[in-house]
Formats: structure tokens, sequence, C-alpha cells
């Protein structure tokens, strides 16, 4: 999903019309509404029904409201505070991320981040979720981009992403596999997968169990580069965000599967401190790895 995108669904979720929503743009109507078609057909859902008074949102599209919103913010928020040349930011930030993030997006994220914040010193930390949740309360961090965990925080939490998981397999040793595959019907190859351990195997175990799916891989491995140069390498599947493998499926390496069923997002999260907020810079930092992120996975064919 582009982010033009969004401020298009943004526009007509706020204004209520289509024409509205056109004006305010400056754009045409037809154009509109091929975009809002084409997010309509990226997450399989849909986002506003026609009525008497106008487009009316669905669930989906309250849902998406609300995710992207403070992110649309945030960015609107570094734009304004990259086009004051007269301020010169310094200081220093420090953020956790998990690291099937930040070894997908950290390195183009942070080339960014310095050619627009040059006086600004970065430390950025990975691990699991719960360790980086104990490291923002401590004060160790000044914000953590984690997956949402079920229970509930005492830290203020900002939605990021919703990201879908895929079916992995290699493309010189996997097995012959349709595009789209359904997991609550019986399956013959063989799985690995990060370890309970990991807010991966959390959301993925947490979708299973709704749709009363149980499957029980043959290897589970909490370094992400591992599985995917496993899965690479051999017949054994993975199931994984799309923005970890992404790379190697644009390199021919990599095949992935739609999984029709049962559907399986993670949710990605910005924790802080509700008595430390954070800072123009780190938000920057989050805005650029949360565009990172979104550029990565929506490059991939539909």
């Amino acid at each position: 999903m582009e982010l033009k995108q969004v401020q298009y669904f943004i526009a007509l979720f706020e204004e209520g019309t289509v024409t509205r929503a056109a004006k305010r743009l400056n754009i045409a109507q037809p154009a509109l509404s091929m975009q809002i078609a084409k997010i309509e057909t990226e997450i399989r859902q849909k986002l506003f029904e026609r009525g008497p008074h106008g487009m009316a949102p669905t669930e989906a599209a309250r849902l998406m409201y609300r995710l992207y919103t403070p992110i649309m913010r945030d960015i609107d928020h570094a734009r304004e505070h990259l086009s004051r040349r007269d301020v010169i930011v310094t200081g220093r930030v420090s953020l956790g991320m998990v690291s099937s993030e930040a070894q997908s997006v950290l390195p183009e994220s942070l080339a960014r981040f310095d050619a627009l914040f040059p006086q600004v010193e970065v430390s950025v930390a990975d691990g699991f979720s719960a360790q980086l949740i104990d490291a923002v309360e401590a004060g160790r961090l000044d914000a953590a981009i984690i997956n949402k965990p079920r229970g509930r925080l005492s830290l203020d939490v900002e939605p990021l992403l919703v990201e879908e998981m895929v079916l992995v397999t290699s493309a010189a040793h996997g097995p012959a596999l349709p595009d789209a595959i359904d997991l609550t019907q019986p399956f013959d190859f063989e799985l690995v997968l990060p370890t309970r351990r990991n807010g991966l195997r959390g959301a993925l175990d947490a979708a299973l169990m709704a749709a009363d799916v149980v499957i029980q891989p043959k290897f589970e491995i909490d370094l992400l580069s591992t599985i995917v140069q496993f899965v690479e390498q051999s017949a054994v599947a993975t199931i994984l965000p799309r923005v970890v493998v992404q790379p190697k499926v644009d390199d021919g390496l990599l095949r992935v599967h739609t999984i029709a069923s049962p559907p399986i997002v993670r949710h990605i999260i910005q924790v802080t401190h509700p008595k430390r907020p954070i800072g123009s810079a780190a938000q920057a930092l989050i805005s650029i790895i949360t565009e990172e992120i979104r550029r990565v996975t929506t490059r991939a064919p539909e």
C-alpha cells in the first residue's frame, strides 16, 4: 500500500463522499475510486458501502483509519520539522526493534535518517518484544518497535503496521505448492518456525488456535536469518512476514505463498514510557522505519 493511497483513503473516510474527497485532494473522482479499489483488493476487505448519504465506512475501514491516522500525523510532523532549515537537531536516539524488522529495513532507514539528521547519534538494540518492553520501562531505550503482545501494557502504545505473514519455500528445492495455501487442510511439507519466545510465533499460534488448526514444526529456530537460509537450501517451509523474505524473493531464491486460511497477520506497535515522551528525532526515525517496512512489503506482486 502506497502512502498516496493511504492519504486518499483518509480523505474519503473523513469527507464521506467521493465528490468532497476528490475536491479536497484535487484529483478526478475516478482516480480516487480506482485507488480505493486497489486498497480493497490488496487487503481483501470492503472499506466502504455506498449509501443514500455517501460512502459509509465498514468495520475494516474504521480499523484502518485508527491504525494509519497516527502514522500519517507522524509523517506530517517529520516533514514540518524538516522544512525548518533554521533548526539543527542534535542529541541521541536510543531505539529497540524486534529482529525481523531490524534485519530487514534498518540499514536503509538509518541511511535516510542520517542524511536528514546528521547531528543526531543513534543507538539501536534488537531482541524479543518482552526484552525491549523491559528496556523501555527501565529507561534504557527511548522507544521500541515490537510485535503487539497479547497482554495489556503499562507503556504508551502507538499502532504502526499490520503485516501479512506468508508461507515461504525455496525456489530451487521447495515443494511444488499453489500460490495460495489453506492451512486448515492437511499438508505434507515440513516446517521450521521461530520458538515460542518469539512474538512472531505468538501471532502465528493465536491465528491457528482461533481456526482450530494445530501444526507441529520439525525445527524451531530463533535466528530469523538462519531460518531464511535453511529454507533457501532445503525442502522445508516456514511462515514469516513478507518484510523478512522479500529481498530473497526479489532475487529469485525464495517463493512466497499467500495463506488463504486462516489469515495470519502480526501487529507492529511503538511503545514509549508515559513519563518520558520521545523527541522529534526519535519520531522521525520511527516514521522512516515504518515507511521502509511498507515500501518493502508493498513492492511484492499482488
